[in-house]
C-alpha cells in the first residue's frame, strides 16, 4: 500500500473512531441532559402522554392533569389560578417545568425519580400505565387565603410556619400570576403570556417569599440582636440601655435618630421597652457593644447563611462580614447590608416560639401514588438550637410587650396572647420603606408563626410602618388558623 492510500485510510479510520466516540458519549454521558432540556419536543410529548401527579392542598387539587383530544393527551390545569402560583409553579409545553414544585419536584410528579425504581419496575411487570406521584402539601388553605387577601394589590410576601414542626402553612408572593396561561397547548398564546409576564415591572414570576432579591429586615432583626444580648449573659430583660433621641455614629458625622424623633423613655430604657418601642439608638449602641461576630453567630443559629430546600431552593439570608462600629450599629437594627427572605424572618419567630429550637421548613407533607399508597412522609427535623429555653421565654415576654403596649398593637387578637415585632426598613434614598411584621400565637403555646413584608410601604407609601401596614395582615393569618 503506497503512502497516499495509507494516509487516506488512516484519516477514514480516525473519522469513524471519532464518530463512534461521539455517539457513545451522547448515548451514555449526555443523554440525560439532552432529554431534560426544556425545549426537547420528543421528551415533552412523552411527558404529556403520561398523567402527571397532582399537587394537593387539603383534599383539593391545586395542580392536576386533564385529558385532551390533541397529541398531548394531557394538559396541566390549575383550578385556583393565581392563589397558589408560587407554590405550584407552572408546567408548559413551550417552557417546560418552571418555578415552585412543578420544577423542584418534577421527577416525582412525572414518576421518574430514582427513588421510584421499584415502583416503575412493578408498573412494567403488571402492565399498569405509569403515572406521577401526588404531592400532599402542608399548606393550610385558611392561612393561604388570609395571606392572599391581606396583601391584596400590594407587592410583598407572607410566610406562615408551624413552629413545632417547620411545616409551611402559607406561602404567598405578590404580584402573582395565573399558571394556566402558560399551560395551554396553543404555543402562540403561551408565548404572548410569557412575554407579558417578562415585561411586567412587578416581576410576578419571582417568588419573593423565598428567593429573588432579599430584603433589609429593619427592626424585626432587633429580635436577633436581643437574642445575642441575652445569650451573652451580660444582659437581661430589665437591663437599662441608653436611648437618646439621636446617636452619633463613631468615626462619622452622621446621627442615627429614633423613629419618633425623641428619646426612648426619657433617654434610658430597659431592653424590654427598647424592643416594644423599637428604640433605634438603644439597639444601635447594643450592637456596637456586642460586636459583629456576636451578631453574625446569633443570626447563623437562627438559620442565616444556610442553604435550605423546601424543596424549592431558598436564597440564604446574610449578615455582612468585616463590619466597623457604625456598620455594627446599623446592622443591629436590620439596616446596612443585612438581607433576609420572609421565610427566614418566619423561622426566627418560629424558633422563639418553639423554645429556641429551629425546625427545617418543609412544604410537602407526604407523597402518594395513584393507588393512594403512601410513598414517603416528611418527618420534622430540628436544624439546631438558636437560643436557650430561658432566652426564648424572655424573648417571648418581650415580643408580647410589643403587641400589648408597643408598635405592634394592630396584631392583637381578642382572648389570645400574641408575640410580635414590627419593622420599617429603609432601602434607598427617596423610596418608601418596606413594612415588616413577624409574630407567633398563642404566645404560650404557638400554633403558627408569621412573617409579612409589604414592599415600599404598599398602599401607605412613605407613611408606612410595619405595625400599621403589615401587622393587620399577620393578625388575620394567625386568626385564620387559631380562631377560624
Amino acid at each position: 500500500m503506497n503512502n497516499p492510500i495509507r494516509r487516506l485510510a488512516l484519516v477514514i479510520a480516525l473519522m469513524f473512531t471519532s464518530l463512534l466516540l461521539a455517539s457513545t458519549w451522547i448515548q451514555f454521558f449526555t443523554a440525560d441532559d439532552l432529554r431534560d432540556k426544556p425545549g426537547n419536543r420528543r421528551t415533552l410529548l412523552a411527558t404529556y402522554s403520561r398523567e402527571r401527579g397532582q399537587i394537593l392542598v387539603g383534599n383539593q387539587a391545586v395542580a392536576r392533569s386533564e385529558k385532551t383530544d390533541d397529541e398531548f393527551v394531557y394538559q396541566r390545569s390549575y383550578p385556583q389560578g393565581s392563589t397558589y402560583s408560587h407554590v405550584t409553579g407552572y408546567h408548559s409545553f413551550v417552557y417546560g417545568a418552571g418555578g415552585g414544585l412543578e420544577s423542584a419536584a418534577d421527577k416525582l410528579l412525572t414518576g421518574d425519580d430514582p427513588r421510584l425504581f421499584f415502583r416503575r419496575l412493578g408498573d412494567v411487570l403488571t402492565g399498569r400505565q405509569p403515572s406521577g406521584i401526588n404531592l400532599e402539601l402542608t399548606i393550610d388553605p385558611r392561612a393561604q387565603k388570609a395571606a392572599e387577601e391581606g396583601l391584596g394589590d400590594q407587592r410583598g410576601a407572607v410566610v406562615a410556619l408551624d413552629p413545632r414542626t417547620g411545616a409551611i402553612l402559607a406561602l404567598v408572593s405578590h404580584p402573582e400570576y395565573d399558571p394556566n396561561a402558560l399551560a395551554g397547548h396553543d404555543s402562540s398564546e403561551v408565548q404572548q403570556a410569557w412575554k407579558r409576564l417578562g415585561d411586567d415591572p412587578g416581576r410576578p414570576l419571582v417568588d419573593r417569599a423565598i428567593a429573588g432579591d432579599t430584603y433589609p429586615p429593619g427592626s424585626v432583626f432587633k429580635v436577633v440582636t436581643a437574642a445575642a444580648a441575652l445569650e451573652s449573659g451580660r444582659y437581661s430583660e430589665q437591663s437599662r440601655l441608653a436611648g437618646p433621641a439621636r446617636l452619633r455614629l463613631p468615626q462619622t458625622t452622621i446621627d442615627l435618630p429614633n423613629a419618633g424623633g425623641g428619646p426612648c423613655d426619657g433617654g434610658t430604657v430597659t431592653l424590654t421597652r427598647a424592643l416594644a418601642k423599637s428604640c433605634n439608638t438603644a439597639f444601635a449602641g447594643l450592637g456596637m457593644d456586642l460586636g459583629a461576630q456576636s451578631l453574625r453567630d446569633q443570626a447563623a443559629k437562627f438559620g442565616f447563611g444556610a442553604s435550605l430546600s423546601i424543596p424549592m431552593a431558598v436564597t440564604p439570608s446574610r449578615v455582612p462580614e468585616d463590619m466597623n462600629e457604625p456598620q455594627e450599629a446599623l446592622s443591629a437594627i436590620g439596616q446596612y447590608d443585612v438581607r433576609v427572605t420572609p421565610l427566614q424572618v418566619a423561622m426566627v419567630a418560629a424558633a422563639v416560639g418553639n423554645e429556641g429550637k429551629v425546625m427545617q421548613p418543609y412544604l410537602v407533607r407526604q407523597t402518594r401514588g395513584s393507588d393512594l399508597a403512601v410513598v414517603d412522609q416528611t418527618r420534622p427535623t430540628e436544624l439546631g438550637r438558636a437560643v436557650s429555653t430561658d432566652t426564648a421565654a424572655a424573648l417571648t415576654r418581650m415580643m408580647t410587650a410589643v403587641v400589648t403596649e408597643g408598635t405592634g398593637t394592630r396584631a392583637r387578637i381578642d382572648g389570645v396572647r400574641v408575640a410580635g415585632k414590627s419593622g420599617t426598613a429603609e432601602h434607598g434614598e427617596g423610596r418608601p420603606p418596606h413594612a415588616w411584621f413577624m409574630s407567633f400565637a398563642p404566645a404560650d403555646d404557638p400554633k403558627i408563626a408569621v412573617a409579612v413584608v409589604v414592599e415600599d410601604g404598599g398602599n401607605a407609601g412613605s407613611e408606612a410602618a410595619g405595625g400599621r401596614v403589615s401587622a393587620p395582615i399577620a393578625r388575620d393569618v394567625m386568626k385564620a388558623v387559631i380562631a377560624p
